[in-house]
Order: structure tokens, then C-alpha cells, then sequence
């Protein structure tokens, strides 16, 4: 596992292919329900068993990992309207340009 001297940022299922090479990252891929709104929950479970942190958010937000310089979204994880993840992917590259 990598110790990363820059920032990223991820969204949707890729978060959860960085728990593979970033020990102990923090990623988000929305929901760790599964539904109708979130029938990709599941990758939640592939975070943790890969060894990462999962936090549960909303489409239209992103999750910050200060200690990695990783930030997140769900984006497309969500059954949802393209203008909410619009503001999710907004909102991750904002912070992602708060840590560069």
C-alpha cells in the first residue's frame, strides 16, 4: 500500500478500487442500503473488505480524507436526477483543489 504525495479526486466505483492501494483511505460511494435510489450499495461492503473506511453520504456531497488527500462522491452509484450529481462532483473537485 501507497502513502500518496497528491491529491485525488474519485468518484463512484473507482473509490472503491483505491482501498486496494491506499492503506486505511477514507471513500465514499454513497448509501450503504441498498434500494431502488442506491442498487450499488453493496460496493460499501468492498471498501471495508478491501481494508478501507467507508462513509455513507448523499449524492450531491463528497467525503474528505484530510490524512490521504483523497476526496470522494457517489456520483453515478445513485438512481438519481444528473443535476444532483452535478453538485456532487462540483462539490469533490472544490475540496480536491483545497488540499492540491
Amino acid at each position: 500500500n501507497a502513502k500518496l504525495h497528491l491529491t485525488l479526486g474519485l468518484e463512484a466505483v473507482v473509490s472503491t478500487q483505491s482501498t486496494g492501494v491506499i492503506n486505511g483511505v477514507e471513500v465514499t460511494v454513497g448509501s450503504e442500503e441498498e434500494g431502488p435510489r442506491w442498487p450499488y450499495a453493496g460496493a460499501a461492503g468492498a471498501v471495508k473488505a478491501m481494508g478501507g473506511k467507508h462513509v455513507a453520504t448523499d449524492v450531491n456531497q463528497a467525503h474528505v480524507d484530510t490524512e490521504n488527500k483523497v476526496v470522494t462522491t457517489a456520483a453515478f452509484m445513485c438512481e438519481t436526477s444528473l443535476h444532483e450529481i452535478h453538485d456532487g462532483v462540483g462539490l469533490m473537485v472544490q475540496e480536491v483543489l483545497k488540499l492540491a
